[in-house]
């Protein structure tokens, strides 16, 4: 642990030693420089590292991953730090290897439609790489403007387009990894399908328990022919949510859905200022059609019969670039603008068949009444991936343990009606402890013994996923901070 290093007078030999794998300027150790690194997006729950690495290539991390594995360091990897559920917190008398510097594209292979990037490439940075030639990279969190691809990779991150298109699993065709006693290894490859076990799948989403990937082979797609987007607004959030069930019922699959309550479109129009939001409607479906002209023109017509059909009051279509944009602009802002109605909010990310969608947001909004807490509702609505935002102000006691208790209902009911705790924002520290409503303990302890051929000193990101103790669902509204204070063993 460092903390014993420290009080055995051995910490200036360990930061000589880290400086001489990444170099000085790429060690932080100064209590205000790690004063940026204590949170990630989830910035209810704090913990300062220790100590911040930045390396640059596969061999200093791997040499960073063999010295912790050593002196039985444990340690954190970080993308960007926009991760919502603690995946990316540090752990107290621990290290965090950060990948912001690792930040190149190594190989554009247009021809076979893939490209290898390391892990602190921004999302956004693949499209605009290949842009110029007709192509673009798919899964689109609401933060690719400034998310990275490792961190998507760790948190098998979605976005509007994973309706259609599916989440950073299905756009990763291999992976360089670094395991957690500093052993360099390959899995998957340049082509779709490999024999042998699935590793590349089982590292995507692992959140960073199992190593860190360096090099990432990312598929990329051609532009589509004809892309269309459809507002239409309803006077009742049931109306919308029946519309979507309408349209994937009809054997038309957008290439994403989204739906926005009253409280995020006045929100969002405050913000922004789009003046194409109606804020007196109850709620907002963003429908946007891809593919062949052919197929987009008459897709386009069927979802808006059902629009009409479902009581749309208006409905705006756009089928030029700038336009679109704009419609997509409000959505894409709508967790930023929960700033301006509350001082803080608390998101969960919870996933259920779209045919309970209606039952599920009245019984969030009953939820929202019991506790007295506003929640705006802005979510993935083709997919039922919800993103329930629970507004609260931090400052008044006892408040945000609240917000945690309303966020635990929600979770626990989004399993009830068949769905999971989790669509894109992965585990972390937030949900650990509603894992055994989801999985029976069979099924954790097999996930365990997976981790355990990987990280077998529990090195790699400790306390996180798994329920620490392992009955601590019934400790769901204990003091945040004390989540955090211990590196637990399973």
């Amino acid at each position: 642990m460092v903390a014993r290093y420290k009080k055995q007078g051995n910490w200036n030999f360990f930061l000589k030693t880290f400086g001489d794998v990444v170099g000085e300027d790429g060690v932080i150790r100064r209590k205000d420089e790690l004063l940026t690194y204590e949170c990630d997006g989830l910035s209810s729950y704090r913990q300062r590292p220790e100590l911040v690495l930045l390396p640059r290539t596969t061999e200093e991390v791997a040499e960073i991953l063999r010295l912790c594995d050593l002196y039985q360091i444990p340690w954190v990897a970080r993308g960007a730090g926009t991760g919502l559920s603690g995946g990316a917190l540090p752990v107290e008398n621990g290290i965090l290897i950060v990948t912001a510097r690792m930040n190149k594209i190594i190989n554009i292979d247009l021809e076979n439609q893939q490209i290898v990037v390391q892990p602190g490439i921004i999302n956004n940075w693949v499209t605009q790489a290949v842009s110029g030639a007709g192509f673009y990279y798919a899964p689109d969190p609401s933060s690719q403007i400034i998310c990275s691809i490792g961190g998507n990779v760790a948190e098998n991150s979605g976005g509007v387009h994973c309706l259609k298109y599916g989440v950073t699993t299905n756009h990763v065709l291999g992976l360089k990894l670094v395991i957690p006693d500093g052993k360099i290894l390959d899995v998957g490859g340049s082509v779709p399908e490999m024999p042998g076990y699935d590793l590349t799948g089982l590292f995507v989403g692992s959140e960073g328990t199992l190593g860190i990937a360096t090099e990432i082979t990312l598929r990329i797609l051609k532009k589509p022919e004809s892309v269309c987007v459809i507002l239409a607004d309803f006077t009742s959030m049931e109306a919308a949510a029946t519309t979507v069930a309408d349209i994937i019922g009809a054997g038309i699959i957008p290439a994403g859905m989204e739906i926005m309550d009253n409280l995020s479109i006045n929100a969002v129009e405050d913000v922004v200022a789009l003046g194409c939001y109606p804020r007196d409607a109850a709620a907002i479906l963003l429908v946007e059609i891809d593919g062949l002209e052919v197929e987009v023109k008459t897709s386009k017509h069927r979802v808006n019969e059902l629009c009409k059909k479902n009581g749309a009051r208006n409905i705006t279509t756009a089928n030029d670039a700038e336009t679109r944009m704009k419609l997509w602009k409000g959505r894409k802002a709508a967790f930023a603008a929960a700033g301006k109605v509350s001082p803080d909010y608390f998101v969960q990310d919870g996933v259920i068949p779209r045919t309970k969608l209606s039952s599920v947001l009245k019984e969030i909004e009953e939820l929202s009444q019991k506790y007295g807490y506003r929640i705006a509702n802005v979510f993935h609505a083709g997919d039922g991936n919800l993103h329930p935002l629970i507004l609260y102000d931090n400052s008044v006691p006892g408040a945000f343990e609240t917000v945690e208790e309303i966020g635990g209902e929600i979770l626990k009911l989004c399993v009830k009606v068949g769905g999971s705790i989790s669509g894109e924002h992965g585990i972390g520290a937030d949900k650990k402890c509603y894992m055994p409503d989801m999985f029976t303990e069979t099924d954790l302890e097999t996930m365990r013994f997976v981790n355990e051929v990987f990280n077998p000193l529990r090195l790699a990101n400790p306390g996180k996923i798994f329920p620490t103790p392992r009955m601590c669902g019934e400790a769901a509204n204990r003091q945040s901070g004390e989540r955090f204070r211990i590196i637990e063993r399973f």
